[in-house]
């Protein structure tokens, strides 16, 4: 009797074979020609056929889930969905057995050593290109062959390079692209294979997959080992475009795993020719850079002069020996498709044998018998430029209408250097979870190697592979809707743990832990801690200017609405903006209309500088800045911050009844985000200026919040709602109530919010804390003079411990004022804000501040 198990194993498998024979059963990774399963993918198939649709929606939901978690992103720019788009993996891991991998890794090694000659020999003695064996046109006209870098006398060496592959009707691995100019995927690749791992554990098991973190152990060795000083803890650093660049999440994820330190090209600077790196503590010196920015925009001075990524004189460091990059300057060259036309040749003069790992089938329309053949058999063909380019992608002419492969045609005749066809190679297919069943998708595979001595190659045992997201389509880019699938390669064995750092470790390695932030970092945390206090700030204010709103509508009286008008004043004073009606005077009565339109706006309006959600976005932009020095759990705080609030925005309809409810939830997790960085974060750089900004903000917030409610009297029924609604917006009520068990007035107010050393949201707590951190800031000795920032300290905190707080309480009889207060606020305003620019010009810009503000 068959079981209802084995029966839909059945179903699934039929369905599987027929939707796979409409694009080519032979081409299909998971079948024989018989329309059976593979042995090596037997355990994974069983798998998924045990699984009703509630366990394969609990898999995807678990999927998504750690995606979410882990912030892992791919950013789309022009998508409708937003920049950051979440990464999309397919559960259904793409299985290669040990005899293919053992080809496949032969076949990468063989074309890493076998572009490493290339490379070498185009930037020095060009021997290719004398003998005849490259036409001088394709290498002179690809815009990253950089004329400056040749015959530079230091190491020309591929330190990294990948392969895009696929199996053809053959089955045969084709390659597809060279990528090694700044190749992606590892970094994705380990996400993928840690997301895999935890949701199939005993599968992963059983499946004896091989381990990738000895690759990534081999590499770190390899980058030591590059530094031209040859010292025990060279500094390595991974050069992003920023958090705009499409695989800044990769960026920021090796950086964290490698545990170098991530940098962009304004932290760098070039001095004596040698590269610096721009930290807390002034400038230290870099010995090898990762490279994740193409070539032409690492150096505005020789290179790209429009260039505002790069670093000034890094050529003429390198030139100088002084650093070493991987991969070196101009590398990109080796990703021109015309070159693949002519490797098999390459590959028997240099190595003396045929390529392992075949090219799809190449004619450069630079040659007139080619491009003649190119222009004959268009419609069959796969074009492309020579050039990677935006404007020109992959063209499958076979989808062109007559009138576009016109266009194409007389594209190509104008100008036959810059293009290539290739052969349509029909990729093989894998098992894809589309919906609640498998379906075989096209895929391709990028393998990448790594070098680990002097042209000798390791590979990565997987990688990142991507699937086409519809039935029979070729294109598997992110941009087209592919998806990532982790890679197994199945060993002989089940393979150990492996921790990508070596047991012994040693001091040089734990001292290397303690280096100084980039400046760059430590101003994104000072702003980090800044934008999150001042949203907090923001939250606050507006939840009891709201609950003044509802009370006004439910009570109809005078006393409420004027409350309501103090309230939203005091938001405009905190926020620095200015009111969308001119109905908000002093005494006069809100419009129906205005209370309700402004409050949406300063909760929604992102355009408008100074609402929450324009502040929360700041915050969000100065968090995705340092993405690799958050710990996984505050980067979910984060993650779950900006979603959440996203997903508000994205409403199409939004009442201020529920506002409450929300801003309890964005206060309380932006309280929790303090909370884990208050117990994870070591006091070290990295934490004192996150919390001087937070200090810094607290302190210019409860100032304005101060002037703009506490200054005036008002009369005493309006004096004691005024002090209540400022106690609660400092989150301070409850605490005044436990210690004064009265209702509150100036001076008890005053001395709790100005002077209380022990009350963490005092002014005197906040000036007190900022200066405790300043003196541990990097590069500060106790015998050091006093920088401006710490004078400005040093005053505001003399002028709070000796100020009077009777004094401060008295209101003037002719102007109904506050004087003292109002003068003394208005002193420490700019003392705080000159504490601030000292900084800035001190630690992040490194200009002597001394003479700010005198």
């Amino acid at each position: 009797m068959v079981t209802s198990e084995a029966s839909r194993a059945l179903a699934w498998r039929d369905a599987y074979v027929n939707l796979a024979k409409t694009v080519g059963l032979a081409a299909d990774e998971m079948l024989l020609a018989d329309g059976s399963i593979q042995p090596l993918w037997q355990p994974v198939i069983e798998h998924f056929e045990t699984l009703e649709k509630s366990d394969i929606r609990d898999l995807r939901q678990a999927a998504l889930r750690l995606i979410h978690e882990n912030g892992i992103t791919y950013n789309v720019h022009g998508d409708p969905r937003g920049t950051q788009r979440p990464w999309e993996l397919d559960p259904v891991p793409f299985v290669i057995s040990s005899d293919d991998w053992e080809r496949i890794e032969s076949g990468l090694v063989q074309r890493a050593k076998l572009l490493n000659l290339v490379l070498d020999d185009l930037y020095g003695p060009r021997n290719l290109i004398n003998q005849g064996l490259l036409p001088p046109e394709l290498v002179f006209s690809h815009q990253e062959f950089l004329r400056p870098c040749a015959g530079i006398d230091a190491s020309r060496e591929l330190i990294l390079g990948s392969a895009d592959m696929a199996r053809g009707p053959d089955g045969r691995i084709w390659i597809v692209n060279d990528r090694t100019q700044a190749p992606s995927g590892s970094g994705y690749a380990l996400e993928n294979r840690g997301i895999s791992t935890r949701l199939f554990p005993g599968l992963f098991g059983r499946c004896k997959v091989r381990r990738l973190a000895p690759f990534f152990r081999s590499l770190i060795k390899t980058l030591n080992q590059l530094s031209p000083t040859k010292g025990n803890d060279p500094r390595i650093v991974i050069l992003t475009p920023g958090p705009l660049a499409e695989t800044y999440f990769e960026h920021a994820y090796l950086a964290a795993y490698l545990g170098v330190t991530l940098v962009q090209g304004d932290d760098l600077t070039v001095r004596d020719r040698r590269v610096w790196l721009r930290s807390l503590a002034g400038l230290e010196p870099v010995d090898v850079i990762v490279r994740r920015l193409d070539s032409t925009f690492c150096d505005p001075l020789t290179l790209r002069s429009d260039s505002y990524l790069g670093v000034p004189g890094l050529l003429e460091a390198i030139r100088a020996n002084n650093v070493a990059l991987a991969n070196p300057l101009g590398s990109g060259v080796l990703e021109n498709p015309g070159l693949m036309a002519f490797l098999p040749r390459i590959a028997r003069h240099f190595l003396g044998e045929d390529l392992k790992l075949p090219s799809s089938a190449t004619w450069w329309c630079g040659q007139k018998t080619e491009c003649q053949y190119v222009l004959e058999n268009l419609k069959n063909l796969v074009i492309k430029s020579i050039n990677r380019s935006p404007n020109f992608g992959t063209v499958f002419a076979d989808r062109l209408s007559a009138a576009e492969l016109q266009v194409l045609r007389d594209k190509i005749k104008a100008n036959p250097d810059s293009f290539v066809g290739q052969e349509r190679v029909a990729f093989s297919t894998l098992p894809c979870l589309v919906k609640d069943q498998l379906q075989p998708r096209h895929a391709i595979f990028r393998g990448t190697f790594a070098a680990i001595g002097k042209g000798e190659f390791t590979v990565m045992p997987g990688g990142l592979s991507r699937a086409a997201s519809g039935l029979g389509d070729l294109d598997v880019s992110p941009r087209a809707g592919g998806v990532a699938k982790d890679t197994w390669v199945l060993g002989d064995a089940p393979e150990a743990f492996a921790s990508l750092w070596s047991e012994e470790g040693d001091r040089h390695q734990l001292a290397a832990d303690e280096r100084n932030l980039p400046s760059r970092s430590g101003e994104n945390l000072f702003w980090a801690g800044r934008y999150a206090e001042r949203t907090e700030g923001t939250a606050r204010v507006l939840r009891r200017t709201l609950q003044n709103y509802f009370d006004g509508i439910s009570r109809n009286d005078g006393v409420h609405d004027q409350q309501l008008n103090i309230m939203i004043t005091a938001l405009h004073t905190i926020t620095e903006t200015l009111p969308l009606s001119k109905s908000l005077e002093a005494g006069s009565r809100l419009a129906d209309s205005y209370p309700e339109d402004e409050l949406l706006s300063m909760l929604m309006d992102q355009q408008r500088i100074g609402t929450l959600s324009a502040t929360l976005r700041s915050f969000i932009n100065a968090c995705y800045g340092v993405r690799d020095l958050w710990s996984l759990d505050s980067w979910r705080v984060i993650d779950s911050i900006d979603s959440q609030w996203k997903a508000l925005q994205q409403s199409k309809a939004v009442f201020l009844f529920s506002f409450p409810n929300e801003l309890n939830s964005l206060i309380t997790q932006l309280m929790a985000l303090t909370g884990l960085n208050l117990e994870s974060m070591t006091r070290q750089a990295g934490w004192l200026m996150l919390d001087t900004g937070r200090r810094l903000e607290r302190s210019l917030l409860l100032i304005s919040l101060l002037r703009s409610m506490l200054l005036e009297r008002r009369g005493e029924s309006h004096d004691y709602l005024t002090m209540e609604n400022f106690l609660a917006a400092s989150d301070s009520l409850v605490t005044h109530q436990r210690r004064y068990r009265s209702q509150p007035n100036a001076e008890s107010v005053l001395s709790l919010m100005l002077l209380d050393e022990n009350n963490p949201r005092s002014l005197l707590y906040q000036v007190a804390r900022v200066q405790n951190h300043a003196a541990l800031f990097p590069g500060k000795k106790s015998t050091d003079p006093l920088l401006a920032e710490d004078k400005f300290l040093l005053r505001a905190h003399t002028q709070l411990k000796l100020c009077d707080v009777h004094e401060l309480a008295q209101v003037d009889p002719v102007s109904g004022r506050r004087e003292h207060l109002d003068k003394l606020l208005k002193n420490l305003t700019t003392l705080l804000i000159g504490v601030s620019e000292g900084m800035t010009l001190t630690y992040f810009s490194h200009v002597k501040s001394t003479s700010l503000l005198g």
